[in-house]
């Protein structure tokens, strides 16, 4: 495994903590204290801002703006153009007319969890969370957390179906209903894994 790779256009803070095999392509930049972890992409025109988290094999495509103090873990996808917010309710200057300053409001980062992807132009408004394996759809607006392996679309995003790991939608399983009464089986076409739903949650069935 080699070291990182920045491109000669991109801009990385040498604070920033960039893990082995991470590239970082044409006119992005890394801010102060950001860390990202093993095998990385950052695409062009990319932002990721101080003191973001990132995990390893996590590919941020072109122009995606991860404002900080975002947290992203293993595996994840964020698409084009994506925004994680970090401002509720954003002013530029105070009521008196000053200009506002960092030390003027508190930033709440967006945690997108292991293995979940954002699809292009989706805008994840501050302190959201996507659940683990969750797909947001492109163009979505996250105004609530996502659960794990739900499928979000729309403005706002609401759930219109669920996802396994392989991140394709899950089928209901030919098995029919699971052993209690409020559950029901799925499963993912691609794998064959077989997931239970119950009580609006979705988890992984034991193998």
């Amino acid at each position: 495994m080699g070291a990182a790779r920045i491109l000669p256009s991109a801009d990385v803070d040498e604070r920033a903590v960039l893990g082995d095999g991470t590239t970082v392509w044409h006119l992005a930049q890394v801010r102060e204290d950001a860390r990202l972890g093993r095998d990385c992409i950052v695409g062009r025109g990319a932002y990721v801002g101080p003191g973001v988290r990132i995990g390893d094999e996590v590919k941020l495509q072109n122009h995606a703006l991860v404002y900080e103090p975002a947290v992203l873990e293993d595996g994840v996808f964020i698409g084009p153009a994506v925004v994680l917010t970090n401002d509720p309710y954003p002013r530029s200057s105070e009521v008196d007319g000053g200009l506002k300053r960092p030390g003027d409001w508190t930033a709440l980062g967006v945690t997108v969890r292991e293995g979940a992807s954002v699809g292009a132009r989706a805008v994840v408004v501050a302190g959201r969370t996507v659940g683990r394996y969750a797909l947001v759809g492109a163009g979505a607006v996250v105004t609530r957390d996502v659960p794990d392996f739900a499928l979000v679309v729309g403005n706002p995003a609401r759930r219109a179906g669920w996802v396994g790991r392989a991140g394709v939608p899950l089928e209901k399983a030919p098995e029919g209903p699971g052993n209690a009464e409020a559950e029901i089986l799925w499963r993912c076409p691609r794998t064959g894994e077989r997931y239970i739903e119950c009580g609006g949650r979705l988890t992984l069935a034991a193998r």
